[in-house]
């Protein structure tokens, strides 16, 4: 994993957010284009790393793996309006020009499997009872439980984005809170006081690597005022 986030970041950076759609929104018999063309305005994935921001309208880099979307093209929904994802061939086509719409200049790499992730027990057994079996979502609920979904839909995604700044930043800023004194067993585990400063240095320097300059990453870093 720690190769992998290397391959997302460049200029210093270090740090990716996790996201995912569990299950991916897909309806019975649609398709890929149909799925995301209902999405022009948000990504149909949440993120799962701790920081406030939710919704991210830039990014330097993101690598995505959908599973469970046939690669055969069904055809539209029944009254859907066309839109320009649906004149591209490919599942994958069609997310790299979904990214490439939805984050502009973005280095984006995607990649589509067939198979669903298998949701059987003992997974976790939460699912919304407006699943299918498959995992696909309904309009109602249907007569069985929720825990007979067998497989669903997924999408996870590794992105590099401006909003990690926030997160590295508030880290910094807890850190810097805490008096590390009334801890006396933090130091005599074996961390110095210089290499704490040290670290907290190098925490503030990653957290500066992710600011774009045109304010898209919020406002200044409160801890530079400490």
């Amino acid at each position: 994993m720690m190769h992998f986030a290397d391959s997302l970041t460049f200029s210093g950076r270090k740090v990716v957010a996790a996201w995912a759609a569990l299950p991916f929104p897909a309806l019975p018999g649609s398709s890929l284009p149909d799925i995301l063309s209902a999405h022009q305005q948000d990504v149909p994935w949440k993120l799962l790393s701790s920081w406030r921001e939710q919704k991210v309208s830039c990014c330097f880099a993101q690598s995505v793996v959908l599973r469970g979307i046939c690669k055969e093209r069904p055809a539209s929904c029944p009254g859907q309006p066309r839109s320009p994802l649906h004149s591209w061939e490919s599942p994958e086509q069609v997310l790299q020009q979904y990214f490439h719409t939805q984050f502009p200049g973005a280095f984006s790499t995607s990649h589509v499997l067939q198979q669903p992730c298998d949701t059987r027990p003992p997974f976790p057994q939460f699912f919304s009872p407006l699943l299918t079996r498959r995992g696909f979502l309904l309009d109602k609920a249907q007569g069985f439980s929720s825990a007979g979904v067998e497989s669903m839909p997924v999408l996870a995604a590794l992105q590099s984005s401006p909003g990690l700044r926030s997160l590295l930043s508030g880290l910094c800023r807890d850190l810097r809170a805490r008096n590390l004194r009334r801890w006396s067993s933090f130091f005599t585990a074996g961390v110095e006081q210089d290499d704490f400063q040290e670290a907290l240095e190098e925490l503030k320097t990653l957290a500066q690597c992710y600011e774009t300059g045109f304010g898209a990453d919020g406002s200044e870093d409160e801890a530079d005022s400490d």
